[in-house]
Order: structure tokens, then sequence, then C-alpha cells
């Protein structure tokens, strides 16, 4: 007869759960971070090579539909290999994308770079492979954890997106890519051999005595989450959301460059943007306690509504201050609704399941995106200008909005 299990000293759990938050965040911010730098790209490519905007942000759309399409498979591999070879194969697809991209002489090959490649690597570190670790470590906080992860995303962006635009106004666009292809290429050998993931997959102790004494069949399933109002009303807030922000986003660079901007401005800009939302990110769960969710998402929307009809005005009249209103506006509210619509989600869902309905519900966040930003591309080029871009990023936010005051469950919950 077996004796009892050793207990773990409590130092050992606190240090392997920071660990899991600190490794979860350095892939989120390198993976989506690293993406971003398209919009940065857009410029050097439309004056070589000649496309149009609505071939470029095809590819970003492709990148997005990618992962998109891929995230419900994402947790089961993630189950099946573990999370050392998925965070390692999603960063070398990454680094690997940027090398190819660097030698690209077709738009065949820059949608199968830029737009397949790095979905495929975005997808395999980003935030459905950190659920499964978030939920195994944080139980009473995992709101909190999550909103970290997400803020890793708009930190990303603050890095890499200014850095990529310095460094192509003094190299140029293809040794920028190979710049950023061997940085993190460097990352792949840690990802391999520097971390404990042994003890990252186990969990923490109590989540392992959980595992293990619950009833079998127990908890919610896809298909029970697929019967309720709840499921559907988070992934209307997902698309819409995605396809409202994202049909302005990819352009944003490129929009205030036109703009009479200069390019260094346009990106930092973007870059700051990111900034706001990493802090509001972290603090949107504290805020969400205080004021309720359905109040805190509506604010949040309106406040995006508000931020993209300064930045439309920019065309019109592009001083700083409205430049300045629009950053701070828009960047504090640009990250609001994830770690809400996240933590409703792990919430309502709780069980041995749940990072695969979270997975299926993030897809749509990923379409929506790729949508929204092929969409926004499309009406630029339709229509030669930017008005009916906002006006269809404008009509998606108030869809995004409904849900929250329409479903009764998503309406009352607390």
């Amino acid at each position: 007869m077996n004796g009892p299990e050793p207990r773990p000293r409590r130092s050992e759990w606190h240090g392997a759960a920071l660990g899991v938050l600190a490794t979860v965040f350095a892939c989120n911010l390198l993976g989506r971070g690293s993406g971003e730098t398209y919009t940065v790209f857009l410029k050097p490519l439309e004056r070589e090579f000649g496309w149009s905007r609505s071939q470029l942000t095809g590819v970003y759309s492709l990148y997005l539909l990618v992962g998109g399409f891929l995230a419900p498979f994402v947790g089961t591999l993630f189950d099946r290999v573990g999370p050392r070879a998925v965070y390692a194969t999603g960063l070398a697809a990454i680094a690997a994308a940027f090398l190819l991209g660097s030698v690209l002489t077709n738009l065949l090959e820059y949608y199968l770079y830029a737009g397949a490649m790095i979905g495929v690597g975005v997808a395999l570190v980003g935030m459905v492979p950190a659920s499964g670790l978030l939920m195994r470590w944080y139980q009473t906080r995992l709101s909190a954890a999550i909103g970290l992860a997400f803020a890793a995303a708009g930190l990303g962006t603050l890095l890499f997106v200014p850095v990529t635009q310095v460094l192509i106004s003094h190299l140029d666009w293809r040794t920028t890519y190979r710049v950023l292809g061997f940085a993190l290429l460097a990352f792949v050998p840690l990802m391999l051999f520097g971390l404990p993931w042994h003890m990252f997959a186990a969990g923490h102790p109590e989540y392992r005595r959980r595992i293990r004494d619950r009833p079998h069949g127990e908890g919610w399933t896809l298909a029970a989450a697929l019967r309720t109002p709840t499921y559907w009303g988070l992934c209307a807030m997902f698309f819409f959301t995605s396809v409202g922000m994202f049909s302005v986003m990819p352009q944003a660079v490129v929009y205030l460059i036109d703009a009479g901007f200069a390019p260094v401005a346009a990106a930092s800009a973007y870059g700051v943007i990111g900034m706001l939302s990493v802090a509001t990110l972290a603090g949107i769960g504290f805020v969400a306690a205080r004021f309720g969710y359905r109040r805190t998402v509506t604010a949040s929307f309106v406040g995006s509504g508000l931020g993209m009809t300064a930045m439309l005005t920019l065309s019109f009249y592009p001083v700083a201050w409205l430049l300045v209103v629009y950053v701070v506006v828009f960047g504090a509210c640009q990250g609001a609704r994830g770690p809400i619509i996240s933590a409703i989600c792990t919430t309502k869902f709780a069980g041995p399941r749940v990072a695969t309905i979270y997975g299926t519900m993030y897809a749509m966040n990923s379409i929506g995106a790729a949508i929204g930003s092929a969409t926004g591309g499309l009406l630029h080029d339709m229509t030669d200008g930017y008005v009916a871009v906002f006006a269809f990023a404008l009509t998606a936010l108030a869809c995004a909005a409904t849900p929250m005051w329409v479903v009764r469950e998503l309406r009352e919950f607390r």
C-alpha cells in the first residue's frame, strides 16, 4: 500500500505559479507583439511591390483566420503533447515566418509567411494554451491572471511596433524581418530546455486534488454550453468587438501617416495605445467588481466609439491635441472586453473542459478580427477613403454591446 503523497513546500507552489504566469506573459508578448508588426510593413511593401491595400490587409485576415480556426484544437494538442512542445513549436513557427519573409518575392509567399505561418505560431503561444496553464495554478485569482495574460499583447504592441518602425527607417524591411526572426529564434532553446515544464503542467496541488477527487463525467461539456444563451452571447461579443476594432486597427499607422503625421510618430501613437491597454487589462477586473460587468463593458464600448470618432476627425483636422484624445480614449478602452468575457466564460463553464469551451469561443474573436480587417481594407479601396471604414466599425461595436443588455444571464451576471 502506498504511503501518503509528500506535501510540497508552499514556497515551491508560489514559485511555480509565478513562473507559469511569467512564461504565459512572455509568450503572449512575443507572439502577439511580433504579429502586430504587420501594420508597419504596409508602406514599404506597397512601395516595392505595388500591392493594393485590400491585398495587404487580406494577409492580416489570413493570419487571424488561421489562429481562429486553430483555437478549438490547440487546447486538445496542449493536453496531449504538453506545454513544452506547444510553446516551442509556436515560437519556432513565428521565427521561421520572419526569416522566410525577408526573401519573399510575390504575394503568395507573403500570404504563406506573414499570414498562415504567423497565424499558426501565435495560436500556439496565445490565450488558449495560456488559459490551460493558468487554470491549473490560479483558482481564486484566475480572472486577474487572465487579465495579465491579455495585457501582454498590449505590451508586445508597445515594444514591437515602434522598434520595428525604427529598424525599417534605419535599415530596410528585409533586414528588419531577419533581425526579428533571429531574435525570436533565440527563445526557442529556452522553451525546450530552460523551464520546469513537468511542474508547470502538473498544476497546483489543490488543482490536482480536485481533479483526482472529481466524480467521473462531472462538469460542463461543449455540447451543454452550446445550448445556453450565455455561450452565444459571449461569442457574439467576441466576434463583433473584433470586427469593429480590427476594421480600423491594421490600418492605424498608415492612416495617421496619410493624415500628415510622421511615420515614427504614427507608430509611437500605436504603441502608446498598446501601453494604455496594458494598464486597462491589469485593472479592469477591479473596475468590473466595483461597477459591475454590464456597466464596465458598456462604458468601454462608448469609449472605443468616441476614440474612433476622434481618429476619423484627424483626416480633416490633423492637430496634435486631437491625436492625444484619440490615443488616450481609444487606448484606455481597447482591451477592456477580453478579460471580462474570459472571466465570465471561466466562471460560468468551470470544469475540466473549460479550455475546450473557451477555445471555441476565442475562435470567434479571431474570425471576427479577420473579417473586420479584410472588410476595412476593401472599404478603403472601394471608397478611396476611411469614412465608410469607421461607419462599419462603429456599427459592429454597437452590435457587440447588445448581448450584455438582452441576454438575461449576462445582464444579471455578478
